[in-house]
């Protein structure tokens, strides 16, 4: 198990590492070239600045017993198809439950932006925001690691 990062606007980087490390958890931060990174505990790697290039690194390293942190619906989407958890920097985690409604709401606020319109922006980050996940990724890595020691 490790924990993968889509780490190039990733505000929750610091919170990922301190419970990864607590646990002796690997972590793996992807960015792309126009990004520098040196935290002294993850695997960083560097891929090119093309569209999607992070996410294509993601999914071809995750394995089904790693964990994911990304605020991309459409790789969160991949990575559930390989049978992988995901969650997002505010702690919501993905799932077959609620991927569909969400890339769909993805594609109307596109159409809506195509069109000329305007959508809502996302919300000022806040304390809570940063609670709300290390909740849900402590929860996550618990479990993870309760279910391999029942092996």
């Amino acid at each position: 198990m490790r924990i993968l990062v889509d780490a190039d606007a990733c505000p929750v980087k610091e919170i990922v590492l301190r419970l990864a490390k607590r646990r002796n958890v690997p972590v793996t931060m992807v960015i792309d070239t126009s990004h520098e990174l040196d935290d002294g505990y993850s695997t960083v790697v560097t891929v090119d600045k093309g569209a999607d290039s992070a996410d294509y690194a993601i999914t071809r390293m995750v394995t089904c017993h790693d964990i994911v942190v990304t605020q991309d619906y459409g790789l969160a989407a991949m990575i559930l198809s390989r049978g992988a958890s995901v969650l997002d920097q505010n702690g919501m985690v993905y799932t077959g439950e609620n991927i569909d409604s969400l890339l769909e709401r993805r594609y109307i606020g596109q159409k809506i932006r195509r069109g000329g319109g305007r959508t809502k922006g996302p919300k000022k980050r806040n304390r809570e925001d940063n609670e709300r996940f290390e909740e849900s990724l402590g929860r996550m890595l618990d479990r993870r690691q309760a279910d391999r020691s029942d092996v």
